[in-house]
């Protein structure tokens, strides 16, 4: 974590700062001998430039030594008066006029920073209003994180900005990523069972994608189990606080048609079954009957015979409940099935992520797979009549920045916000997660730095915006923000708005008319944002846990062709490496960086145990050509 502190109390001893700022020492003093031939700023007043009291005095004793020969007391004093008496402005002046060069020497250091750095950016012809310093906060609000990690940045950006930049930023590094393609909607050949052993319900809690997960999940113990699936249901939740259901989200008709040769799904229990109480029935399944992650055993040796006795089994709060491995070919496949082919967004979520696609890109057409597969036919497959290449840019870069204050208080980190962020982040925790606070009372906490150290800590806006500068990308690149509101608000983003100024959200590109559908249901809100990044020529994820970036990059790995990277910064390796801010030079962090990320899209099989939806590069759902 980089040191904290005033511009003033911190010396400048390292030349690569020196050099960060683009105006040397001597730089410095030929700046400020152009106002009048004054002397520079900054110099102590014990020495140096400003020990002009002793020249001018120095000067008016040289000229009167003669008269300084030995004498009487009398004599020497009244020629002393005499002389101090013609000289009492010069002295006077010369006073008044260190004072206020000594208040102006502490005003110059207080934007010091400020300055230079406007003036790096002035030289690359960017106006004022475009890049500002990172200034630095007041005592009560979120202090800035690795300061001079941010000037280097800033300073490297300033320096690209007409340069041709790299077209290696918006391409998989990896040419093997083209060979997967998308095998998953074939059907089996087993085909669906005739006679059901009963129904299987479910009630998903969670947001949009933990939703999708429960979903798919529950046709892949639909089959397992030879049950008809019920239309799942969405739990209204008090922290999403949206009541939307399945057909809100997902067309139910299409939905049930991909998966109709392979699992019964039927939109309302049969009459009879839908006045049993499950409970008292001893069919209504919690977390607490299931193992987290079950085995299909689990399942038939616990599941099974309450179908099979009331015809009906409930799963309340589903949702991760279905381990991925040991898995038979044909149930890993159908979840395959069912999350990329199956769950299509109705067609007001997909017109209104075809509207922020278009505006961001300016472009009026489809250019992927990934684009049709989820807006549809409502995008063009060719450009528009009126369209022009020359319009605006063409490619745009989609982030997830995880930092909402949920995750920020459940990490237990600190982020620079000193005692007014620790209480505020407190109270959150007793209100939200009393349970997590009963549960470090029992064990020995880990501190924030420890934490940090070992990659726990959510990635900070200002961390963000230094992976995306020491990547290349640079300073006019278009960002689309996804996710909620950033714990901190407009201040703590503007580190990463500083650098990156055309980083644009939903609410940015659509009208409050256009919005207004959505207004109060966060998860066809978030579905908004699972278009805009899974179709976006780069996705940035800073948090790998993630079921948003899980999902979104799953999506881009099915459907890519291997031109849709994912940059994965890994929050162990990132923690480690700005934990230099005060020594490490700029080009040493860049090539740090670029290994991390470049580490993380490495073409890999999915690995034994991990998630089939953000890995989909294995036979049950992908083939190699």
């Amino acid at each position: 974590m980089g040191k904290q502190g005033s511009p003033r109390g911190r010396r400048v001893e390292n030349q690569d700062l020196d050099i960060s700022f683009g105006v040397k020492e001597n730089e410095f003093r030929s700046l400020d001998m152009q106002h009048g031939g004054d002397p520079p700023i900054g110099r102590r007043l014990s020495g140096g430039y400003y020990n002009w009291d002793k020249v001018v005095l120095a000067k008016g004793l040289k000229n009167d030594s003669a008269k300084f020969a030995p004498c009487k007391g009398v004599y020497v004093g009244k020629k002393q008066m005499r002389w101090l008496h013609r000289h009492i402005r010069s002295i006077v002046f010369t006073l008044l006029l260190m004072g206020f060069l000594y208040l102006l020497d502490s005003l110059m250091f207080s934007i010091f920073d400020s300055t230079m750095l406007q003036n790096n950016f002035s030289l690359q012809g960017l106006s004022k209003t475009e890049v500002e310093m990172i200034p630095r906060t007041a005592k009560e609000g979120p202090i800035r994180l690795y300061e001079r990690l941010l000037n280097l940045a800033a300073s490297s950006l300033a320096e690209r900005e007409f340069k041709q930049e790299s077209s290696k930023l918006w391409e998989e590094p990896y040419p093997q990523a083209s060979s997967w393609k998308p095998r998953a909607d074939k059907t089996s050949s087993h085909g669906k069972p005739r006679n059901t052993t009963g129904y299987i319900s479910i009630s998903a809690n969670g947001g949009l994608n933990q939703q999708r997960v429960a979903v798919c999940n529950a046709v892949a113990v639909a089959s397992l189990l030879n049950a008809t699936l019920v239309i799942p249901k969405f739990l209204y939740s008090n922290v999403w606080k949206d009541p939307s259901q399945f057909g809100d989200i997902y067309q139910e008709d299409y939905f049930m048609d991909m998966l109709k040769d392979e699992v019964n799904i039927i939109k309302e229990l049969p009459p009879n079954l839908k006045l049993l109480d499950v409970e008292a029935a001893g069919s209504l399944i919690t977390d607490a009957d299931l193992s987290k992650e079950a085995t299909p055993d689990e399942y038939i040796k616990t599941i099974l015979p309450l179908l099979l006795r009331n015809r009906v089994v409930h799963f309340l709060g589903y949702g991760n409940r279905l381990g991925f491995d040991p898995l038979p070919y044909e149930l890993q496949r159908l979840r395959c099935k069912c999350n990329f082919h199956a769950l299509k967004f109705v067609p007001k979520i997909q017109e209104t992520g075809s509207l922020l696609v278009r505006r961001i890109r300016r472009y009026d057409f489809a250019r992927s797979t990934l684009d049709k597969q989820l807006l549809g036919n409502l995008i063009p497959d060719a450009p528009l009549r009126h369209h022009h290449a020359a319009e605006g840019p063409s490619k745009y870069l989609g982030l997830h920045l995880r930092f909402e204050i949920d995750m920020v208080a459940y990490s237990m980190c600190e982020f620079g916000g000193g005692e007014t962020e620790r209480r505020e982040l407190q109270t959150y925790r007793e209100v939200h997660f009393p349970l997590l606070l009963e549960r470090l009372k029992k064990s020995k906490p880990l501190s924030p730095e420890e934490l940090r150290r070992m990659g726990k800590c959510p990635l900070t806006p200002e961390e963000a915006a230094l992976v995306l500068a020491g990547l290349g990308f640079k300073h006019g690149t278009y960002i689309y923000l996804a996710g909620s509101e950033i714990y901190g608000g407009q201040s703590r983003m503007q580190a990463l708005t500083t650098l990156y100024p055309n980083l644009v959200t939903k609410e940015d590109l659509l009208t409050p008319n256009e919005l207004a559908p959505f207004r109060n249901f966060s998860s066809q809100l978030a579905a908004l944002d699972f278009i805009a990044c899974a179709t976006s020529d780069v996705f940035a994820m800073t948090d790998s846990g993630s079921q948003l970036s899980s999902l979104v990059s799953g999506f881009r790995t099915y459907y890519g062709g291997g031109h849709a990277p994912t940059l994965r910064p890994s929050k162990k390796r990132l923690a480690a490496i700005v934990s230099r801010n005060e020594t490490i030079g700029w080009q040493s962090f860049k090539g740090k960086i670029r290994k991390m990320i470049d580490e993380g899209q490495r073409v890999q099989v999915r690995g034994l145990g991990r998630s089939i939806y953000r890995h989909p590069r294995c036979k049950e759902c992908m083939c190699k050509h």
